[in-house]
């Protein structure tokens, strides 16, 4: 029987990995078969084009490359790891728990589209993704939403205070504030689940997130934790 795929979403620096790792090894320490994954694989040539698109090598602006066009650089990463090394573990595991997915494409790329576009934009994504690349749909999606005040702050911390090492995406607050409204629109439309990880402040605890986050498999998908 092939693996649940829950997709851990968010904005950058809104703690996706941390908490991808930290709900997989909860999730083995229950003796459930958990693997992680992290798209893109940037440890593999199939990521060479999302590279150049977030380097700037396409444009300095995030818009010069269309929704399209963008979304089929991820998606095509996303289809050869699956090919060439996770396929095997999602038919053989319970859970996959996946830092960042098809999702993404919805958040960052739909962002650069008009709103009434949104859902022609969804029916051609989910159409490519799960029906013509066979791609697994996800079975829950959570999406951790901090406010973007503190995320710019937390990726500042992350690359210490060197603002030449924010992507495309990350150097450009008002696009990072369209991708939220993205998300918000996506959590209305498609069923997502939010998860409030900040205060007016700062960051909450991880390990309060965490258990947030596991409160919500075990609702969803109802299973034993």
């Amino acid at each position: 029987m092939a693996s649940k795929l829950i997709v851990i979403e968010g904005l950058d620096g809104s703690g996706k990995a941390t908490q991808s790792e930290l709900v997989c090894s909860c999730l083995n320490d229950k003796g459930y078969k958990t693997a992680k994954l992290t798209f893109p694989d940037y440890k593999e040539k199939t990521s060479t084009l999302v590279k150049m698109y977030l380097n700037g090598e396409l444009g300095a602006d995030a818009n010069a490359v269309n929704a399209y066009a963008a979304s089929s650089f991820y998606s095509a990463d996303r289809v050869a790891s699956y090919i060439k090394t996770w396929k095997t573990i999602y038919e053989n595991s319970d859970f996959i728990i996946a830092d960042r997915y098809t999702t993404s494409n919805i958040v960052y790329q739909m962002s650069k589209l008009d709103t009434d576009e949104y859902d022609e934009f969804i029916d051609w994504l989910y159409d490519f993704e799960y029906n013509k690349l066979l791609l697994p749909k996800p079975d829950l999606v959570i999406f951790l939403d901090v406010d973007p005040d503190i995320s710019q702050k937390l990726l500042l911390s992350r690359y210490k205070g060197d603002e030449s090492k924010k992507d495309i995406h990350e150097k450009n607050f008002k696009y990072l504030l369209q991708c939220r409204n993205s998300a918000i629109y996506a959590i209305e439309k498609l069923g997502w689940n939010i998860i409030n990880c900040s205060d007016d402040v700062s960051i909450r605890n991880k390990e309060d997130i965490c258990k947030d986050i596991l409160e919500k498999i075990k609702s969803k998908l109802e299973i034993d934790l």
